[in-house]
């Protein structure tokens, strides 16, 4: 089975500004408001550098001190939940920094920008890194209203042979797909649920590999070991900065980005109790006695094919972490 890429990744949801303020009258009377109704770029390049750049620098002071305080006006939603968890488990851990820190640095970046109307708006930039130089490295940066600065939202590791050709428009932006949309397998709102439905009961929506097919098989083998029964149980994530976000590629399908969030409670037998590794121990609340629930969020990307003839989502990468622990 493959495995879920484990990097030292980069929270809470940002809500959308209510607060608009009238522009302008049209000809026919509607009224435009801060581009609430007007189809425009979510950002400008300029823009989007400078918030992959502010981004880069907030998470690389975090990453030296482990002091998630460092990023987290820079970072929300799953990667958000994800960095700020590993964060206060390794602060607690290594209470005076990271002791083998080496900056994280991003190049050949392109960047993906789709026109849209209203807020939330998004982008997504497609760079290299430093680390694991084989793979692409997808940020998707929102801002949730006017006032509010670039966050980053979601970040997965992509095969570069497996990166779909993105569909542009006329002007060259990136054309994004509506979270609703009934054009595709399955609409990018409804994936968070299937893909929890699926790792419970199955089903032939996804794609087999190693996050599909592999990934429930091993913890249907999992689920029983000496002195231990092991419960999973999976809810989609879709509310506020953990909205999933969709662009159209060139060939119709859909690449989308969306988040879960997964527990494991582990239940010994009478008279044993389950084993708290360190990473849990550093966010655990309550005493470890004869079980232990841990809390996990996952944010992946994956194409959602065009139509409903029996295309599979394909998963292209997917990353969780750790966000929290309970002992009973």
């Amino acid at each position: 089975m493959s495995k879920v890429r484990r990097v030292r990744v980069l929270g809470r949801p940002v809500m959308a500004s209510a607060a608009v303020t009238a522009l302008a009258l049209t000809a026919s009377g509607c009224v435009t408001v801060h581009g609430e109704r007007e189809v425009v770029p979510s950002a400008t390049k300029s823009e989007a550098q400078k918030a992959l750049k502010e981004f880069l620098t907030a998470y690389n002071k975090a990453d030296k001190a482990y002091d998630p305080a460092l990023d987290a006006a820079r970072i929300t939603g799953p990667l958000g939940a994800i960095n700020q968890g590993g964060l206060k488990s390794r602060r607690v851990q290594h209470p005076d920094g990271n002791p083998s820190h080496v900056p994280l640095e991003l190049s050949d970046v392109t960047y993906a920008i789709p026109k849209k109307a209203g807020w939330p708006r998004w982008f997504v930039a497609d760079t290299k890194a430093n680390r694991r130089a084989d793979l692409r490295w997808l940020w998707v940066f929102t801002k949730g209203g006017p006032d509010e600065q670039w966050r980053a939202t979601y970040l997965n590791l992509v095969s570069p042979d497996k990166m779909p050709e993105l569909k542009k428009d006329a002007d060259g932006w990136a054309v994004p797909v509506d979270a609703h949309t009934k054009n595709l397998a399955a609409a990018p709102a409804d994936l968070g649920k299937e893909y929890t439905s699926f790792l419970k009961s199955g089903g032939d929506l996804f794609a087999p590999g190693g996050h599909t097919t592999g990934w429930k098989a091993f913890r249907e083998r999992n689920s029983e070991r000496a002195g231990l029964a092991v419960q999973y149980i999976d809810e989609p994530e879709n509310g506020g900065s953990f909205a999933p976000l969709a662009l159209r590629t060139a060939d119709g399908d859909a690449l989308v980005f969306f988040s879960t969030r997964h527990y494991e409670r582990q239940t010994a037998s009478k008279g044993l109790s389950p084993k708290v590794e360190p990473d849990a121990k550093a966010l655990l609340k309550g005493e470890v006695k004869q079980s232990l629930t841990l809390d996990r969020v996952s944010n992946q990307v994956v194409v959602d094919p065009k139509g409903k003839n029996g295309g599979k989502v394909a998963f292209l990468g997917r990353i969780q972490g750790l966000t929290g622990a309970k002992g009973e």
